[in-house]
């Protein structure tokens, strides 16, 4: 039997889905020979991440930045903009004065880095997906209780699903996706991420902060399953690029069970996007190596290793940074700064009382 050839009679568009196939007990043929292809396309292009995120003097750097343009992007899926801007300057500040986009935003960076930190603890689960939400909307939400959650097209306005409904049916439908992202291992961990963000996606156990948590929920389960060490897959670009066939695709399975056009689309998007990561990475050592070399012959006074790894950890860069760094006190960190601003390094920037400083260079190769 093909992936797609199972009927969905019991479907409704505007009657709750309590009939959703359980991934357990599921008998569809997942991994069609196509799909084992491009998995394995996939797997390669990770595995390549993962050495080249391993050669990068300072990883701290993409430890602040990705997770940034994936918490931009992601809250882009929700229609929930902010600028890159915005979200650098209260990066590491009290967001208090930041406009609501941004806080959204910095929400999801926190939420991303607490779910990565509690694998250490636990394994991904529902307990993970609850605490991940409650980031991210940053309020006690837990699993929906109230019946009338449907999802309307943008354009049409009308219902085009709704989710399941009731807290213990929504628990049991979450043990089954848990069981079936842990317990089927004979299934490769990329098609069971797949899989799983749609089955996540359709539980839809929260009343909002859906797809953002699954989002979230796909690159722990990478970490999880030790495809990344870090979760620096910056795959909201990819859906943002492709944001009209995700849910397409996303309703094709939940009419029609069309799995395999489902999963393709996400193994493209987990190659695509770890290809473009690991050049990103690349770009960045060589940028920082000419910058070393360029420090060194221009103002040799100044050049520090600890220095250069500062001004590359991020790209807004402040006099605090230095002097937490203990690269020098306060006066000679605004020295220092201001000599890498005259060479062209850095651009200094005035934003009320705050002065940053801004690798310009470091931005440009990921926001442009």
């Amino acid at each position: 039997m093909e992936a797609h050839d199972q009927p969905t009679a019991e479907w409704q568009p505007d009657v709750p889905w309590n009939a959703l196939p359980r991934l357990t007990t599921t008998t569809l043929e997942l991994e069609t020979k196509l799909v084992l292809k491009h998995c394995i396309e996939a797997r390669a292009a990770l595995a390549e991440l993962k050495q080249a995120a391993e050669l990068l003097p300072n990883q701290s750097m993409l430890i602040n930045l990705l997770p940034v343009l994936e918490a931009r992007d992601s809250s882009k899926i929700e229609n929930i903009v902010t600028t890159t801007d915005e979200l650098f300057r209260f990066i590491d500040r009290d967001d208090a004065a930041a406009d609501a986009p941004t806080k959204e935003a910095l929400r999801y960076r926190t939420a991303l880095w607490e779910g990565f930190r509690s694998l250490d603890a636990r394994p991904l689960s529902t307990t993970t997906a609850i605490d991940v939400c409650r980031g991210i909307k940053g309020i006690d939400i837990g699993i929906r209780r109230v019946p009338g959650t449907a999802l309307a097209g943008d354009v049409s306005g009308k219902v085009i699903y709704t989710p399941p409904v009731g807290e213990s049916l929504l628990r049991e439908l979450l043990a089954d996706w848990e069981q079936f992202m842990h317990g089927r291992t004979d299934i490769d961990p990329l098609i069971r991420m797949a899989v799983g963000h749609y089955q996540f996606e359709a539980i839809h156990p929260f009343s909002d902060g859906n797809g953002r948590t699954g989002r979230i929920m796909n690159v722990l389960f990478l970490v999880d399953q030790r495809l990344l060490t870090l979760p620096i897959l910056y795959l909201s670009r990819y859906i943002v690029a492709n944001k009209a066939m995700y849910y397409d695709l996303l309703m094709s399975v939940t009419r029609e069970q069309r799995w395999e056009p489902w999963i393709l689309y996400i193994l493209q998007g987990v190659k695509e996007t770890a290809l473009w990561t690991t050049e990103k990475i690349h770009q960045v050592i060589r940028l920082e190596d000419q910058t070393i070399a360029r420090v060194k012959q221009t103002a040799p006074k100044i050049y520090s290793r600890e220095l250069i790894d500062v001004v590359f950890s991020q790209p807004y860069c402040r006099i605090s940074h230095l002097v937490s760094a203990g690269v020098g006190n306060r006066q000679s960190a605004s020295k220092y700064l201001k000599t890498l601003t005259e060479q062209g390094i850095l651009q200094n920037v005035q934003i009320g009382r705050e002065r940053l400083f801004i690798n310009t260079e470091l931005l440009r190769l990921f926001v442009e």
